[in-house]
Formats: C-alpha cells, structure tokens, sequence
C-alpha cells in the first residue's frame, strides 16, 4: 500500500503518532492508498483443467486449457465472466496449444511441434521436434527452452543450442534468469540450473515433494507441499529454515509480481507483505476457486490468479477513503434502502446481484440510525445535498414507526405492505406471530417487539438530528425523543407493546435491571442507556422530570454503580442465578457493545456535571480498552468524541482501508490458517492474538463477533456499507481526526 500519513497543525509527516508534543488530537491525512478488489471469469464447463494464465504487451489475457486457449469475457467488479475459448486467430485455434509463455510481452505458444507466435509479423516458426513437449520459457535473443518433462532442449531460431535431460527427476517447471543468462529447471525433488556459456546442466538442490519456483535477483523460493524454501542464487545454500507459518502450506504457485512475493496454495493465494505477515485471498470474495494453478502479472496493477474453476484479477486501484466511501455509498442507495430504511442485509442467490431482495427486518430501525447519522455527518461536514436526502428519506422511515403503531411515544420494528408476512392468531388480543400487526391503514402491517437496541437506534438518531439541524427537523426530532421518553417513565420503565404487556427486551425497570448478578452485563448496559437517555431528553426539552428521574436512579437504585462497573468484572452469572441471567451472561454480547457505544454520544456530551462526564469519560475508556484488540474504527471514533488524544487512530484507518469492497457474505475459512496465533478459549469470542483484516475474515459488521474465523456453507446475502463503514468513516470527518481527501 501506499504509505500513510497524518498531518499534526497542518504539517506532513510519514507516520502515525497518537500526540505530538503539544498534545494536539491527531489527524489522517487521507491519501490514496492501495485498494484491492477482485473480478471473477468462472469456466462454464467443468471437466476444463486450467493450466496457465499470462497477459501480454495489449493487455491481452490467455489462459492455457485443456481445451485450447481461453480468454475472459464480460467480467466487472462483483459481476463476473466466464472464461471463452479464444478463436482470435483461426491457425493458433486450430493447433493443439500445449505451452503459453512471453517473450519480450508478446505472447509464444507451444504444440508438439513448433513454437510460434503472432508477433514479429509471424516469423518466430521454430520446429521443436520434441513430440509431448508441454512446458515453454523464454530467454534472450529469442532463445526458448522447451520440455515434456524427461527431455530438455534449448533452441535459438530453429537451431539445437543444447539439449539434455534431468538425472532421475521430471520437470514440473522452467525459469530463465537474464541477469545471468541462464535456465533453472524445477524437477519434483530437484532444483537443476544450465548456464547458457558453459551449456551445462547442474543439480544445484534437491528436496522432496517440490511444485513450485520462481527467482528473485539473488534469491530462488521453492514451494513445496509443507511450506518453502529461499536459496541464496549464487551459492544455491537455503536461507534459513523452511517458512511453514502460512495460509495454506501446501504451495502450488509461486510468483513474484511487481517486487511482492505471491503464492498460490490448494486453499486460496496470499502476498508476503514487509511486515513478514501475509495478504490472504481465500473464497469467492476474491476467487471462483480455491486451488490455484498459476499467477502472473496482469495490466497495470493486476495480479492474476488462475484457479481450477476459474480466473481472478486482483486489482490494486490508489484511491481515497473518501473515493472508498463514496463507491459504498452508490452500493447502499443501489441495492439497500427500502422504504428509507438502511436494510443492513440484502438476500441474494448464489452470490448474483441481479437477484437481490429487501425485506423487513430485526433491527431495521438501528442500522437506519446508522446510516442516517452517517449521512447527517456528510451533509454538515460537506454540505452534499445529496447526502442531506438521504438522511431525510430515512428520517421519514424512522418517524413513520412511531406514527403507524397508533401508540404515542412507542415505535415500531418495521412495516410492510399487507399480505407479505403470514399471521397466525394467537389467544391474546390482536396478536400475531413474530410481533406483527395489521395497521390502521389497511395497506399495511406493523411489527411490535420494540427492543433496547431499536431504542438506542432511536435516541442516537433523534438527539443528533436536534443538535444538528435546525427548524422543523429539530422539533420534530425533539418531539419524538420527548414522547419516547414520556411513555417509558409512564410505563414504569418498560415499552410496552400492543399486546399491553412488556416487550422482551424493552426493559430498564430496577427490579429488572438489578435482579441479574452485578457481573451480568445485562445490569451494566441497561443502566448505562437509560441514564443516556434521559440525559439526552432533559438536554433537549429542558424538562425536570428527565434530570429528577435520572438521578432516582443512580442513587436510589444503583444505576451509577452499575454503568461505571468495569468491564473486566462481567462475565458468566454465578451458579444458582437463574436461567435467564445464565443464558444472558454465556458469552459476551458484541450487540451490547454497539448499543454502548452509540449510546456513549448521549451519555458523555450531556452529562449533567463536569464530574458525572469525568466518571463517564472514564467508563467509556475502560470499556475502549477492552475492546482494542477488535480494531473497531467505530469503537474507537465513539471513544475519540470524548476528546480523546490517543484513541487508535492508525487502527482506525486499518480498519477502513482494509474494509472489504465486496460485501457479500461470502463462504470464508480462517480455522486451516498456520500463520494465525490461536489463543485459548475465553468468555469474549477472541480466537486469535491479533484480528485478522476485515477483508480475510467472515464478519463486518459491529454488532458480530470480529474474531470469528469460519463462515462454512452457501451464499445468501449482502451486507450494507452503510452502517458498518459509512458510520466510522464520516463520524471521523466529522470529528475532524480524518481529513478530507488531499485533492481537496
């Protein structure tokens, strides 16, 4: 990647710091960076073995089949291609193709006769006359090294330079290097070399179970079925041990592209990077198959990656957290707003767009919240009126949930039009299964249900639209928060659904909250939020019953305590505690941590002293602390708008540069990987010593568990942007700690 850097009072520097000797907040300096990306082209016939894959001067990509050559057709970035036979030239379709190699970037093909090419006019004709002949490599001065795996033969312009065989090996692979002017040939268990001035063919190593080579200046990498080997290229000695700690070690492909080092494995690809760790391009967010046959270079920046089911081109596009944004921006208002709603996963089939559908669900209302605040924070940061639509288009959607219920002050799930979910009556008064409801309005229904985390949703979007807009969206904002918060005190701290009685979840009464064990986190995070609240009310109505009723409840009933328990005291309820408590408290809630944190807003800026936001600031950081080693940019924005210095940033922008541009939720497998530190189990979900990139792993979004490695089975669904990246990336425009892009 291109490198970072953050500017300190206006001033470049080339790398992170959280402060700098002033103690000034720091700042991204937002740069373009590398972004990868893939395009798929999969066979349409699956008995096709895919044996090569090279792009010549014109960009041209071939692929060596057992079918003949192929080329790629119609592919885009999340709407791939296939892979079509090539009859670009009636006499190379008409030969039996066996070999496909470059000279000077024109491409040279191979038969059990000739090696010819359609450059040069169409004079390069040498008759080989090695019937079997498979593998090709180019030298200088059009010098060619053939094989068919026992015979070795060089030839320059039709004429027999040498020719020999491999002592008891076969040739898997051959490698010219110019620098040296001289052949290495890759047998199964030897490295052979024939220097073209002494026309002599040496074994220069030898090891069991090799696949693959490529050389490097003055070094050679060997894979092999269990890691790889680096020789030093002058002394053939190995450098160190075999590297084993990798993605997959079972190597069969190695490639070295614009100075990187890349290999193909029987499970996936992956880069080494400078750092010594790895990019790993596993499934089919980056690849039709997971067995790869060859790499090469594309156009431009494009690696690609020859698979047995197919082509990819990884892309390596500089661009802008910015320009990021504003791709997942057009992939939201595209494919996920319904109604105005932010539908956070789109069901698709077998991983085709063209398929997509939205549809009510869970928590709509929250990833709405999300997603209108995100746009909010465009529109003050950038004064887009497109940005400012969309936050009102999803204000529309959210206001509609309070007023479509009938019930002033309690909101709905969601809504839809009538006759798209299935009722069952139930016994009790105009229930219906799962929550659901006919409306007034005889063209649609409404879901009840009402949760805590809908409820964070709710005041996080009403309490930044009235601190941040003007006129009437700030009334109306108000009135709602007012309203919401008027029918909980009413309801003696419960929402209430419109079967009368408590939602499940919906809860902040003390005889609820402080019935679980003070180490159950349920007691912790329901405190927090209603303190939040009704902070947020009092700040916006000036109304003394929010302020008195607060307080009740941090002094009365605990509720102070209990936001400001550490996080390293919750855990598992103790034995004898209950079902509920049990079943609440088996491992850690990462939904909580989202309603903490969208919740912290509420809790910090209004707190009603100095000394309640010094405890809050405090709260609020133990609870960062806790959760750094997920690198959440969002967790650590949320941390920062306390005024933090050093709140993470280089994670922060890790975190979105590494964000994945294909959002569908792919299969992935991690749990294979032998470059990953497994750590022991443990009540926070964390498998791993560090977390993998959100581009490697299963999981995106805030509310799932980041250290989750396997994702098995078939494709389903996309995931919206607009709450897992356009949240934390325009909240840090907003907080001023990412800048705007540098050509601004």
């Amino acid at each position: 990647m291109l490198k970072i850097c953050v500017v300190f009072l206006g001033v470049l520097v080339s790398s992170f710091q959280y402060t700098d000797a002033t103690g000034q907040t720091p700042v991204y300096h937002d740069v373009p960076y590398l972004q990868d990306y893939s395009v798929k082209y999969y066979t349409t016939d699956s008995t096709i073995e895919l044996q090569n894959v090279v792009a010549d001067r014109n960009a041209v990509v071939q692929i060596l089949s057992s079918h003949g050559l192929l080329r790629p057709k119609n592919g885009q970035f999340q709407y791939p291609g296939t892979l079509e036979t090539d009859r670009s030239y009636r006499p190379i379709f008409d030969r039996k193709i066996t070999g496909l190699a470059l000279y000077d970037n024109q491409f040279i093909y191979l038969d059990d006769t000739t090696i010819i090419s359609n450059a040069w006019a169409g004079k390069l004709f040498y008759k080989h006359a090695m019937p079997g002949a498979k593998l090709i490599c180019s030298g200088s001065a059009f010098t060619f090294m053939v094989s068919d795996g026992s015979r070795l033969k060089i030839s320059a312009d039709s004429t027999v330079v040498w020719e020999g065989r491999l002592n008891q090996d076969r040739a898997i692979a051959i490698r010219y290097e110019a620098a040296k002017n001289r052949f290495w040939i890759l047998g199964n268990h030897s490295l052979n070399v024939i220097d073209l001035a002494e026309k002599q063919l040496i074994t220069v190593f030898q090891h069991p179970d090799l696949t693959c080579f490529d050389i490097d200046r003055d070094k050679i990498y060997l894979g092999t079925t269990d890691g790889y080997l680096v020789l030093d290229a002058s002394t053939f000695i190995a450098i160190g041990t075999r590297q084993q700690k990798l993605p997959c070690p079972n190597l069969t492909a190695i490639h070295i592209v614009d100075d990187n080092l890349w290999f193909g494995s029987s499970q996936g690809a992956f880069m080494l990077r400078k750092d010594g760790k790895f990019n790993y391009y596993y499934g089919e967010r980056w690849l039709p198959g997971n067995q790869v046959t060859a790499i090469s270079k594309g156009e431009g920046r494009t690696v690609l990656i020859l698979t047995t089911k197919g082509l990819s081109e990884i892309h390596f596009d500089a661009m802008t957290l910015n320009e990021k944004a504003l791709r997942y921006e057009k992939q939201v208002r595209q494919r996920h707003i319904r109604y105005g709603f932010n539908c956070d996963v789109s069901s698709i089939q077998d991983g085709d767009l063209s398929t997509f559908q939205m549809s009510q669900h869970d928590s709509d209302n929250l990833w709405t919240s999300m997603y209108l605040v995100s746009q909010l924070f465009r529109y003050k940061v950038t004064g887009d009126k497109v940005a400012l639509q969309n936050c009102m288009e999803s204000f529309a959607a959210m206001e509609r949930l309070f007023t479509i219920t009938d019930m002033k002050g309690f909101f709905a799930r969601g809504f839809e039009h009538r006759g798209y979910h299935k009722f069952e009556a139930k016994a009790w008064d105009g229930g219906l299964t799962n929550g659901w409801r006919h409306a007034n309005d005889k063209e649609w229904d409404w879901r009840g249900t009402t949760s805590s985390d809908q409820t964070v949703g709710q005041v996080f979007t009403l309490t930044l639209l009235a601190e941040l807009m003007d006129g009437d969206v700030k009334k109306r904002a108000i009135t709602l928060l007012d309203q919401l918060m008027t029918t909980i005190i009413a309801n003696d701290w419960y929402m209430i659904d419109f079967d009368g009685k408590p939602t499940l979840w919906g809860k902040w009464n003390p005889a609820y909250v402080n019935s679980f064990p003070t180490n159950v986190g349920d007691r912790k995070i329901n405190s927090s939020n209603i303190i939040a609240f009704l902070q947020a009310a009092y700040h916006f109505t000036g109304k003394p019953i929010y302020k008195e009723k607060a307080y009740e409840l941090m002094q009365k009933f605990g509720y102070l305590e209990n936001l400001m328990r550490p996080m390293r005291d919750i855990g598992k309820a103790p034995a004898g505690s209950g079902k509920w408590a049990s079943m609440l408290s088996e491992s850690w809630n990462h939904s909580d941590d989202e309603m903490y944190f969208l919740a912290y807003w509420s809790l910090y800026r209004y707190a009603f002293t100095p000394e309640l936001k010094a405890k809050y600031r405090e709260t609020i950081k133990d609870h960062w602390q806790a959760e750094r080693p997920e690198k959440d940019g969002l967790w650590n924005l949320c941390y920062a708008m306390t005024g933090a210095k050093a709140f993470d940033l280089p994670e922060t922008v890790w975190y979105l540069q590494e964000f994945p541009m294909d959002m569908i939720e792919w299969p992935v497998m991690n749990s294979h990987r032998k470059d990953i530190e497994l750590v022991p189990e443990n009540f926070r979900g964390q498998t791993t010593k560090e977390v993998l990139p959100p581009d490697e792993r299963p999981e995106l979004k805030h509310n799932r568990n980041l250290f989750k490695l396997d994702r098995p089975g078939k494709v389903a669904s996309e995931l919206s942007a607009g709450d897992s990246f356009l949240l934390p990336y325009w909240m840090g425009r907003y907080l001023g700690v990412i800048s705007a892009p540098a050509s601004q």
